[in-house]
């Protein structure tokens, strides 16, 4: 096997309304300067305090410190590139060029609105052109995109364009189907609303049987 490395509408009716590929999101760029832990934690002790609690009883003595640990992990896509993660691919696949699909990922992520979860799943599609990257890394890459402050456009936008820039397939499809604990525990209080974004380039956008085909196959309960 040889090794390359190289650095709300349904999705049919929703897949012509692309996010613009030339995305330049705040969080791609994040400040190198980050605050002390204990910088941190002193922030998180100002919004309890905020919110008209009292850090220093009991219950909340840790609270500082979990919070902080928290962040690390919901934020750690900032710390890796997502270009890297797909990087390492195969060439040698007896030559296979039919689609490769990821569906019903799990998708977790952040608003950065207003900073409360958005949560959800993910399908994942690209047509290969000669080579094909390992599956778990098509999965790391939505956890990077993910693990960042994103608005859901952007996010769906991202993980297409890096598999498309990286991998140079024939195509890729990306859809994501997320709940936004913004809209569902605040303000409009619309429980049980899920928003859908799709991202679709090259085969997928100009074979309509191909796109119908990714469309039958990420809503089948036959497969997967």
């Amino acid at each position: 096997m040889t090794l390359r490395n190289e650095v709300t509408q349904s999705p049919e009716e929703s897949y012509m309304s692309d996010v613009p590929t030339a995305v330049q999101p705040a969080n791609s760029n994040p400040s190198p300067e980050r605050p002390s832990k204990e910088e941190a934690m002193k922030a998180v002790e100002t919004l309890l305090r905020w919110a008209g609690d009292d850090p220093k009883r009991e219950g909340l003595l840790d609270t500082p410190k979990r919070v902080v640990e928290a962040y690390r992990e919901f934020f750690s896509g900032y710390d890796e590139d997502p270009e890297e993660i797909l990087a390492r691919t195969f060439e040698q696949v007896e030559g296979y060029d039919e689609m490769v699909l990821l569906k019903n990922m799990r998708l977790e992520s952040h608003c950065e609105h207003h900073m409360v979860p958005i949560v959800g799943k993910a399908h994942i599609a690209y047509l290969p052109d000669q080579r094909v990257v390992g599956i778990s890394k098509i999965a790391r890459l939505l956890d990077v995109y993910g693990k960042r402050l994103q608005t859901q456009e952007t996010m769906t936008a991202q993980i297409a364009e890096t598999i498309q820039k990286v991998l140079k397939p024939k195509g890729v499809a990306v859809i994501v189907d997320a709940k936004h604990m913004c809209m569902t525990t605040r303000g409009v209080h619309k429980v049980g609303t899920t928003t859908i974004t799709t991202q679709i380039k090259g085969a997928f956008k100009d074979d309509p049987q191909l796109r119908a085909q990714f469309f039958e196959m990420i809503g089948s309960n036959v497969i997967g």
